[in-house]
């Protein structure tokens, strides 16, 4: 599938970017690349059975460790080393206008 301007630009509009048309031309080819790329992936072989994973499989529930509870910070003692804290919490500067 071909990446054209438009789509770029409607790309960039959605994620409220401004491009120059320099910008739009680079990225319509960069993410022509990606495509390609992805389609090439995407013809890989796999899942056949002839191909051993890379990982062995987990084959019963037995291989897998118990959850167990371990001690940790209490809040008290995590909160105790912040900077500023307010009813428990950690307090930071606001960040979203």
């Amino acid at each position: 599938m071909a990446i054209t301007p438009e789509d770029v630009a409607h790309t960039a509009k959605l994620a409220r970017l401004e491009l120059t048309d320099e910008e739009i031309a680079r990225f319509g080819r960069e993410l022509a690349r990606i495509t390609e790329y992805m389609a090439q992936l995407s013809e890989a072989i796999t899942g056949d059975e002839s191909t051993e994973p890379v990982l062995p499989l987990i084959k019963d529930a037995e291989a897998l460790r118990d959850d167990v509870v371990i001690p940790s910070f209490d809040q008290q003692a995590a909160v105790s080393q912040a900077p500023d804290s307010k009813d428990g919490f950690f307090r930071v500067p606001k960040v979203i206008g």
